[in-house]
């Protein structure tokens, strides 16, 4: 079993910026976070490969920045910009082999 250990949340005002970091307990091909918000259902944020292939959602493109540090089987998500839409728990990703494995989830919340 893959374990994922999220780090980096809070609260930031509007206009500001917060970097997320997820440790996985082992070499995982795809890295990714998710948010899911009050009442609403779970969404991509953004993924990378290990190859370094990324990809986001609309909404954050031009804001977030996904990377990762394939030797210390770290993701890490440095959020600029951030709006109070943003508000959110984030989760963290992992999928190797067609299975998923999630963290425990950090709360982002933007004050306006």
């Amino acid at each position: 079993q893959v374990q994922l250990v999220e780090s980096g949340g809070g609260l930031v005002q509007a206009g500001g910026s917060l970097r997320l970091s997820c440790v996985a307990s082992e070499s995982i091909f795809s890295m990714g976070w998710y948010r899911q918000a009050p009442g609403k259902q779970r969404e991509l944020v953004a993924t990378i490969t290990s190859g370094g292939n990324t990809n986001y959602a609309f909404s954050v493109k031009g804001r977030f920045t996904i990377s990762r540090d394939n030797a210390k089987n770290t993701v890490y998500l440095q959020m600029n910009s951030l709006k109070p839409e943003d508000t959110a728990v984030y989760y963290c990703r992992g999928t190797s082999f067609s299975r998923n494995f999630w963290g425990q989830g950090t709360q982002i919340t933007v004050s306006s």
